[in-house]
Parts: structure tokens; C-alpha cells; sequence
């Protein structure tokens, strides 16, 4: 980030809508007027123009390469979120089948999916860990997994509670992850997946377009009674063109997948980048002497929100306060749960995050 732009810019630490690349922003600055080549804005082409279907057609090349996707999935872009999700979900690859799918209950995103799962069918609760206020994630020796399970569903990063699963899972039943908080925040072994969703405003781009990379034998599953927009064999059929698609969010995630790949060197690279940056905090809090209480297990630790408590609520509410005046923007933790929480996704700068270790410092040694 260049000294003009710091200068210019808070560091937001928002769990979503979320940072974006400034190189990002600068280059959507410059086509938002005309887009190069087809006189005309973004926000104005048709979505079934040339000129977008080349967008199109890009962003779902360079995720697929990115994340070095099977040729037996596909890729589609869809609005509504995790919300719409969670019960797409069930309604396609649940209605009918005679087993429960198994649900992972790591934090409030997944159980919220869990109960829209009950709306559709069969939802069994595989693990739950409500019993240690969802600090830890659950390992293969803890739950007994369903071979026939029409599909077994986890939350890749809670972005609430602050964990995050590491590795993937390699399960007989088709896992479905919610990866909305960490997408592309290092490789993914997508073979080892049923189907994949995230939201991009977390970690991919703005709020308004959610991929979804599902395998093709599971869209067999879709019933032709579903609602059109339900249905995810139909958006799979046009190709996203189902409806009008979020056009301006998908051209920014596109542009946001090229900077992953032309900018930041790849997955490898940008997982290497997030551990680094995830360190410097946790490093903090670590050397605090209990100032600074990390909600996770360190075994299970998010690198992309960071989650803490402080002695009080007071100080809490003036380690916030005090950090918007440092320009440090969007550490109140969920309301849920209050505390602090860092969100610190890939576009956080290193020094955003330099700058609050610091400030974390600093505020104990004034206030401890």
C-alpha cells in the first residue's frame, strides 16, 4: 500500500463487507466511467453482452485455475448469500434421500444452516461444541462419520467464534463447506468436496455474488419440482445467466482473482502472507499474561478473525473506540459475543496489522 493511500485510508478490520486489494478498487475506479474496449460502464452492459461473458467466462477460468479445479465440477455465480445457501442446499442434494446428512456444529454459522437443513429433511447433529462456547473444532476421533450420509456440511472459518478448520476432510459422504470467511485464503483439495459455496465479500470481493463449485454427479439430485431459482441444475444449464446476474460484484471478483494470481504469486503464496500476518497478533496476545484472552484453542485458530477479550467491557469499548481514532476501524466483536475480533483477510495490508500489535501493546501498558 502506497504512503498516499495509508494516508487516506483506515485500516478496516470489518468482518464483511470487507478490505479489498486498493490496486483493486484503483483499476474498478478507472473502468467504472468505460470499461476498455466496449464503451460503456460495467454497471451498464447487458449481462448477456460480449463484453460480459467475456468477464464471465474470465472469472471462472482464473478461480478454477487458482484453485486447480476438477474438470467434473462446475462453477456458478448466485445471489442471496450464505442465507440462500443454506437452504439451497438441502432442497437440492437432501429431498428424497432416506439418511440424515451429518452437520458439524463449530459456531453460529453452521448452526444456523442446521436449522434451515431441518426445514428440507434429515439433519443429524455429527458434533456439537456448544459444551466449550465453540472454541475448538472437532477432529476425525471425534465424531462418528456417516459413509451414508447424503452429504456431511461444516463451516470452514466461524467467522463469530474465530476458528477455523486447517485441513480437509476426507469423508465417504460428499462434504459441503460454507468457506465464505477464508475462500481462497490458501489451497483447497476440492476433489475431496461435494460442492464448496462462499459468499465474496468476506475474502473474495463485494457483497452480491456467492460461487458455488459443485460436483456434477450431485446435480443429479435436483428435483425438477424445485423453484427455478432453487434449482442449481438450471443456473449450471445457462450458466449463470439464469436470471440477471450481480454483474458489477462478479466483474470485481474477477478482478480480485487476477490480482491472487498476477499480484500476490498464487494460494501457496497468499496462505504464507495470512499466517504471517495472523502470527504478529497472536504473538500478542500470547505475551500478554492473560491481558488479552484469544477465544480459540490455538490448535484451532482463525487466520483470517482473530478474536479476543480483554479484563472488562469498558476496556473492550475503549480499545475500540480508541483504535477507529487510529484509524484502526472495525474491531467490535459480533454482538453475540461481544469482545474484540481483527479481521484480517487477505487484502489486510502487513502493515494494518503491524499497526495494531502495536496499539494492542501500547493499550496494556496504559491500561494494565
Amino acid at each position: 500500500m502506497s504512503t498516499t493511500v495509508a494516508q487516506e485510508r483506515v485500516y478496516n478490520f470489518s468482518p464483511g463487507p470487507a478490505v479489498l486489494p486498493v490496486s483493486v478498487l484503483q483499476q474498478a475506479q478507472r473502468d467504472l466511467m468505460c470499461l476498455p474496449g466496449y464503451g460503456m460502464s460495467i454497471l451498464e452492459m447487458s449481462h448477456r453482452a460480449p463484453g460480459f461473458l467475456d468477464i464471465l467466462a474470465a472469472a471462472k477460468h482464473n478461480l478454477k485455475e487458482l484453485l486447480r479445479i476438477p474438470d467434473n465440477y462446475k462453477i456458478i455465480f448466485l445471489q442471496g448469500g450464505s442465507r440462500l445457501q443454506f437452504s439451497m442446499i438441502p432442497m437440492n442434494l437432501l429431498r428424497g434421500q432416506s439418511q440424515p446428512a451429518d452437520y458439524l456444529i463449530t459456531g453460529s454459522w453452521s448452526k444456523m444452516a442446521l436449522d434451515e437443513a431441518k426445514r428440507e429433511g434429515l439433519a443429524r447433529v455429527a458434533w456439537d461444541g456448544k459444551s466449550t462456547n465453540y472454541d475448538r473444532l472437532p477432529t476425525l476421533a471425534d465424531w462418528q462419520p456417516n459413509k451414508d450420509a447424503p452429504y456431511t456440511y461444516l463451516c470452514s472459518n466461524e467467522t463469530i467464534q474465530g476458528v477455523q478448520f486447517d485441513t480437509d476432510f476426507d469423508l465417504k459422504s460428499p462434504v459441503v463447506a460454507d468457506c465464505s470467511s477464508d475462500f481462497l485464503h490458501r489451497p483447497l483439495d476440492v476433489a475431496k468436496y461435494g460442492l464448496i459455496y462462499a459468499c465474496a465479500q468476506k475474502n473474495a470481493g463485494p457483497a452480491g455474488v456467492t460461487a458455488v463449485i459443485i460436483r456434477e454427479d450431485l446435480l443429479a439430485r435436483s428435483q425438477d419440482n424445485l423453484p427455478g431459482y432453487m434449482n442449481y441444475t438450471g443456473h449450471v444449464k445457462e450458466d449463470s445467466l439464469y436470471n440477471t446476474p450481480p454483474t458489477f460484484a462478479i466483474y470485481l471478483m474477477g478482478l480480485v482473482l487476477r490480482w491472487l494470481k498476477d499480484d500476490v504469486g498464487g494460494l501457496e503464496k497468499m496462505h504464507a502472507f495470512n499466517q504471517e500476518k495472523a502470527k504478529l497478533l497472536y504473538d500478542v496476545i500470547d505475551g500478554s499474561g492473560g491481558y488479552f484472552k484469544g477465544h480459540a484453542q490455538p490448535a484451532n485458530r482463525s487466520l483470517m478473525n482473530v478474536t479476543f477479550r480483554l479484563p472488562s467491557e469498558d476496556l473492550e469499548k475503549k480499545f475500540c473506540k480508541e483504535g477507529e481514532k487510529r484509524g484502526l476501524d472495525g474491531l467490535k466483536g459480533h454482538r453475540s459475543v461481544g469482545g474484540v475480533r481483527a479481521s484480517i483477510y487477505n487484502a489486510m495490508p502487513l502493515e494494518g496489522v503491524k499497526q495494531l500489535a502495536e496499539f494492542m501493546k501500547e493499550f496494556q501498558q496504559q491500561n494494565g
